[in-house]
């Protein structure tokens, strides 16, 4: 691909282990890798990845074939960004659980933080097998479609998950930049404008209107939607959106 992509990547999945007593039966005695493992849970939820892989990772001392301790380590270095780690997590939980769209699911969010798009592909359908309504799962395998150059096969996704999840502000935005690489500037234009309807500080829907207005010719109008965005100030824009954008800007003053 010759443009880089600004696209938006949702959080990975979260799966965790609930233990109910049972009724009308004596309390079963714990259980010190489930209890370990819920420890790992509980560190995770409140953003310590660091305990959080030394708590699955006890747990899985105490009970190697703990497929949710697998997962969910895998995802404590996934945010850690120890993406051959979480492979491997991955992999050994797919060893015990063949079937765990949870696996595939994030094992293809490794894969396509590693740049590895068509493995990302291939994991994101076989957890669709299983997950056939799940619109993350169509969201993020658009994600990688784009990030492959394949602009069509990303717009039929982002369509299949806004049929799932209506008025989701990042599958619109990435569904205009699909439409942008298929050069349709005008549902790129009215899919931004949808984003910043539903909300109006989601900075990088203003660069992408300005881009669709770029390419249907409305220099001023574009300047104008540029502008917006470097004044959003919002935590969510990067440096080299910012960078593009100034070099757009002065590009378009100068013309």
């Amino acid at each position: 691909m010759t443009k880089t992509l600004f696209r938006i990547t949702l959080a990975c999945l979260l799966t965790t282990l609930v233990l109910l007593p049972a009724l009308a039966a004596p309390p079963a005695p714990p259980d010190p890798a489930k209890e370990t493992f819920q420890q790992g849970v509980e560190a995770l939820s409140q953003g310590n990845a660091v305990q959080a892989v030394e708590k699955f990772t006890a747990a899985l001392q105490l009970s190697p074939n703990l497929v949710e301790a697998y997962i969910n380590r895998g995802i404590a270095e996934l945010k850690l960004e120890q993406y051959a780690e979480a492979v491997g997590d991955f992999d050994k939980a797919l060893e015990l659980a063949p079937k765990s769209p949870e696996a595939y699911y994030n094992r293809a969010l490794a894969y396509s933080r590693s740049n590895l798009y068509d493995k990302a592909v291939e994991d994101y359908t076989r957890a669709l097998k299983a997950s056939p309504k799940d619109w993350q799962i169509f969201y993020n395998r658009g994600n990688a479609y784009l990030d492959l150059g394949k602009a069509q096969e990303a717009l039929a996704d982002y369509n299949r998950a806004l049929k799932l999840h209506p008025g989701t502000p990042e599958v619109l935005h990435n569904r205009g930049l699909a439409y942008l690489h298929l050069g349709k500037a005008v549902e790129a234009l009215e899919d931004s404008r949808a984003v910043l309807k539903l909300n109006p500080n989601f900075a990088r829907a203003y660069f992408s209107q300005a881009q669709a207005l770029e390419k249907l010719d409305h220099k001023y109008e574009a300047l104008a939607a540029y502008r917006r965005f470097l004044q959003s100030g919002n935590p969510e824009t990067d440096e080299a959106l910012l960078k593009q954008s100034l070099e757009r800007l002065k590009s378009l003053e100068g013309k």
